[in-house]
């Protein structure tokens, strides 16, 4: 009886600490997809999660190959930042300081990477490379992302 009362015991103390966590809104898999599929452009697309791991990336067979990586590389640096990719490349220009943004290796400062925010919180990041330019690739994130109700800032 005595190892019933502790074992019960030992269970509501850990249901007890799994209540006690956050919960965190986050880009899935499904999520993903729909939103990639809602992308009206033909380019190279990768989505990320809150921790800037990709979920999904993929890549139309009319660009070039390294329009997947660019496009994972924009998502990383709007996640990162919290800002779209476009207008950290315009600080980078203006302010010699946001400048030495350039100089980290994964950061990749072309219109095309928006981070994705469900209410105020941070889900994850699409990026988007070779859809014709910056400014196109920018405005595919853009449409994607509002298909799905998602905000690209705070």
């Amino acid at each position: 009886m005595a190892r019933i009362v502790t074992f019960s015991l030992l269970m509501l103390t850990m249901l007890q600490a799994e209540a006690a966590l956050p919960q965190q809104a986050e880009l899935d898999l499904a999520t993903a997809r729909r939103l990639l599929d809602a992308a009206p452009c033909t380019a190279a697309l990768a989505a990320l999660d809150h921790g800037g791991n990709p979920i999904l990336i993929q890549r139309d067979t009319t660009v070039g190959p390294h329009n997947a990586d660019a496009a994972r590389r924009k998502a990383y640096t709007a996640l990162s930042t919290g800002t779209a990719t476009r207008q950290l490349a315009e600080k980078a220009r203006q302010n010699p300081e946001a400048a030495n943004l350039t100089t980290l290796p994964e950061l990749l400062l072309l219109g095309g990477g928006v981070p994705l925010y469900e209410g105020k919180v941070l889900v994850g990041a699409l990026g988007v490379a070779g859809a014709g330019g910056a400014a196109q690739d920018e405005q595919c994130a853009l449409e994607a992302a509002r298909a799905l109700n998602l905000t690209t800032m705070r």
